[in-house]
């Protein structure tokens, strides 16, 4: 018997200790732009303030195909990171599309416009006009 608890009480300390370590191990999220950046990580500059990132092999680089060779500072970038022991290591760097300028916006709205807008109808051409008939000769009466 005394076998039998020492058995369960020993599962559920190593359950608890499991579930301690993945506990720490919480994503977060930031994105702002790029102010810095090396070959051991980057920063940038967020609505909470700077976060500097360390990045490594595993980190992945999005969209599909780019590296981290590929973020220039000015860039937007969001970052999933974890932090352990006052370290933040990068799981992912999505490089983020550069903001549209004004001008750019307001002629894809016009655009957008004339694409939802019906199409005229063209006007019908207008009928020719009719001949006179020639006027009858009197016959002289």
């Amino acid at each position: 018997m005394k076998k039998i608890i020492a058995i369960v009480l020993s599962l559920v300390f190593v359950f608890a200790v499991t579930s301690l370590g993945f506990a720490a191990a919480k994503s977060i999220q930031a994105t702002g732009e790029v102010t810095a950046m090396d070959a051991k990580g980057i920063t940038l500059k967020a609505k909470k303030g700077d976060v500097t990132v360390a990045t490594d092999d595993k980190t992945k680089v999005m969209p599909k195909g780019k590296t981290m060779a590929d973020v220039k500072v000015g860039e937007k970038v969001k970052v999933v990171y974890t932090e352990a022991d006052g370290k933040n290591t990068a799981k992912s760097v999505t490089i983020l599309p550069a903001p549209k300028k004004k001008a750019e916006k307001k002629a894809e709205k016009k655009a957008e416009k004339k694409e939802m807008a019906p199409a005229k109808k063209e006007a019908a051409p207008a009928a020719a006009p009719a001949k006179a008939a020639p006027a009858k000769k009197s016959a002289g009466y």
